[in-house]
């Protein structure tokens, strides 16, 4: 079976960044493999979850109780209420900017 190499990559790397519009209405570039600088746009959703998960990473951790969880998990014990956890996913979904 023979592969015929064409000239979509020279294209490809000749082409220019197009601005593209995201979900919220933010505009972003994307980039070309020419390209020598990446970078980056977070929106204000990325933004503010960073904000909001950037301080919990320094608190510390109750091992005892990870370790408690993990067996739980694995020996079949661990109840999960779904109905809790719904609950909190549209909490947290309503208060997300919009």
């Amino acid at each position: 079976m023979a592969i015929e190499i064409s000239n979509k990559i020279n294209n490809f790397q000749t082409s220019k960044p197009t601005p593209k519009t995201g979900v919220d209405g933010e505009k972003k570039v994307t980039t070309t493999a020419t390209e020598k600088n990446d970078s980056i746009a977070l929106t204000a959703a990325s933004q503010e979850i960073k904000k909001t998960v950037g301080p919990s990473t320094s608190l510390p951790v109750d091992i005892d109780r990870v370790n408690s969880i993990k067996k739980a998990l694995a020996d079949g014990s661990y109840s999960i209420n779904a109905a809790q956890i719904a609950k909190k996913m549209v909490q947290f979904e309503k208060s997300m900017p919009q």
